[in-house]
């Protein structure tokens, strides 16, 4: 598990979505935290917007992106709680043809060490739709700095070892 400095780095494309009824691009912070982190991984920020939580908008900007060859992965911040208003994972499951569950299990198991029992809460998740991966993070700061910096960073990094996402992007759309 570490990056491998013999193999070749790939910058990959990805858009940026916070999901939020409140936030404007004034105070998106978490927006801002992930924007810096996949700027200074070498990644190409391709998109950012805010959607409101209404998971018919989610969905409409979630399948534009998908079907945008420009966009390899996307991110999201919010929406994944337990209230009435957080339909982020139920957008993810109106676009999905698969779902990445692993991703939920671990982003837990790394939250836990920073906010213990509490991380019990989250419905963090990902998705594989259409060719592209879409990853659901929690809207709070410490949240996206867990999912970026505990398991983001390392798998869309085409020099981790043994085995990353972006050395799975040729072959996402095999039937």
């Amino acid at each position: 598990m570490a990056i491998d400095p013999s193999r070749t780095f790939k910058p990959i494309n990805i858009a940026l979505l916070t999901v939020s009824d409140t936030r404007t691009a004034a105070d998106d912070t978490s927006g801002d935290i992930l924007a810096e982190r996949i700027k200074a991984a070498g990644h190409r920020l391709a998109a950012r917007a805010i959607e409101r939580d209404d998971a018919d908008a989610l969905v409409q900007r979630l399948n534009n992106w998908i079907d945008d060859t420009g966009i390899d992965a996307i991110v999201s911040t919010g929406g994944t709680g337990l209230t009435g208003r957080d339909v982020t994972p139920e957008a993810l499951d109106r676009v999905k043809e698969r779902d990445i569950p692993g991703f939920g299990e671990l982003f837990r198991m790394v939250s836990y060490s920073t906010i213990g029992t509490s991380t019990i809460q989250s419905r963090a998740c990902a998705v594989l739709a259409r060719g592209t991966y879409v990853f659901a993070l929690p809207g709070s700061n410490g949240a996206v700095k867990d999912g970026w910096d505990g398991i983001l960073a390392e798998q869309l990094d085409s020099r981790n070892r043994p085995c990353n996402f972006v050395e799975l992007m040729p072959r996402l759309r095999e039937a």
